[in-house]
């Protein structure tokens, strides 16, 4: 898949680079330190437009994933956290456009591109983290609608969102039937959000535990009156992919930057510690493996862009999603490394990165999994 840069993306990108160090960056240590939501990201987010980036034009925005990875990356090169902002708001985005009913998309979707509505995805319960199939949670018919029972864990978003997105397993006559998305309003009876999780990164945007007491629904949740069901939703996560591979590719240009800055001002044995060729080698695999999984990361938002389904862009946008954050880990504790002990003190900015670098490595699919999604669509099934 080839790709180039339009000049619109790229004032995308160079407006978000600005801003970014501008606004963003002296927030950055605060809002890991605190692991406060920081709203005042958010508003300066949506202030900027950017929400609306990879919507369709219908919805203000320029139908671009590309657009979206560039401005992902570049927030993520200052701050983890404001970063992850835009791509809570994203992966409902997709899934209400891939499955959603013509009267949800006109619903939900303009008051997600503004940032006037906030939404999170949920499928991990306790038993169930990748294993999709193993979803306990039940949606019951009743009358004209249905009822939510079950727990959600890891819920990213849901404390400060208006609804959120729960896959759950509609029960038919002969038993549990497929899973199914519905959309739960945050006042919804019996529907309650735990306390937030204590993390080791990722720690501005929470992640809760969700409980579903015989929450009613009206029929009007069920994503896509039940035709846009499972299938899509998963089509529409492989697409969302790529963005998160942009988050690791901006979060190791920012850990190599740190590191350079470091070793340049940093003297040992009667030498800046930038001139040891040790050091030159490691910042120099930074910067090739950086530009690596940049490249396969826009080829894969490119393919998105370009309308690319199936299998051929499920394992290119896992293959995306891998080697970007496997290369963010490795950045991460190389730069560390440079560091020195100053590299495990929280008072130098490289301990956030090392942290966040191993979050994504988990989050949206582990790495394992992307790799099961490779080898499938290369070899088979595994017997």
């Amino acid at each position: 898949m080839s790709f180039a840069l339009t000049e619109e993306q790229i004032q995308v990108r160079d407006l978000v680079r600005r801003v970014a160090r501008e606004k963003v960056a002296p927030r950055a240590a605060e809002i890991d330190a605190s692991g406060e939501y920081p709203q005042d990201m958010f508003e300066l987010l949506r202030e900027l437009g950017l929400f609306t980036l990879p919507f369709p034009a219908e919805y203000g925005g320029s139908g671009s994933t590309l657009a979206g990875c560039l401005a992902v990356e570049e927030l993520g090169r200052v701050c983890y956290n404001t970063g992850y902002l835009l791509v809570v708001q994203w992966v409902p985005l997709g899934t209400i456009l891939a499955g959603g009913t013509p009267e949800q998309k006109a619903r939900l979707l303009p008051g997600l591109a503004s940032g006037q509505l906030r939404a999170a995805f949920s499928l991990t319960e306790p038993q169930s983290g990748s294993d999709v199939a193993g979803i306990r949670t039940r949606a019951r018919p009743d009358g004209d609608g249905f009822v939510l029972n079950g727990g959600k864990i890891w819920c990213t978003n849901a404390a400060v969102s208006d609804f959120v997105l729960v896959g759950a397993r509609l029960e038919r006559g002969d038993g549990p039937g497929e899973v199914n998305f519905f959309i739960v309003e945050r006042d919804r009876p019996g529907f309650r959000v735990g306390r937030k999780e204590e993390k080791m990164g990722a720690r501005g945007v929470p992640s809760s535990a969700l409980f579903f007491d015989d929450v009613r629904l009206p029929k009007e949740n069920l994503l896509g009156g039940g035709a846009g069901g499972f299938r899509s939703v998963m089509e529409a996560l492989n697409k969302s992919r790529p963005i998160v591979a942009a988050r690791a590719v901006g979060l190791a240009q920012g850990a190599m930057d740190h590191a350079i800055e470091f070793a340049r001002g940093r003297r040992a044995f009667g030498e800046t510690v930038a001139n040891y060729q040790g050091i030159r080698w490691m910042i120099a695999d930074m910067a090739i493996q950086i530009e690596a999984a940049r490249q396969l990361t826009y080829a894969a938002a490119a393919a998105v862009d370009a309308g690319t389904t199936g299998a051929a862009m499920a394992s290119l946008a896992a293959s995306a999603k891998c080697f970007a954050s496997d290369m963010a880990m490795k950045v991460a504790t190389d730069a560390v490394q440079i560091f020195g002990a100053s590299g495990i003190s929280n008072e130098f900015p490289i301990n956030r990165y090392f942290r966040d670098a191993k979050v994504v490595q988990i989050i949206e699919g582990t790495n394992q999994i992307q790799r099961n999604i490779v080898a499938r669509n290369l070899i088979g099934k595994a017997e």
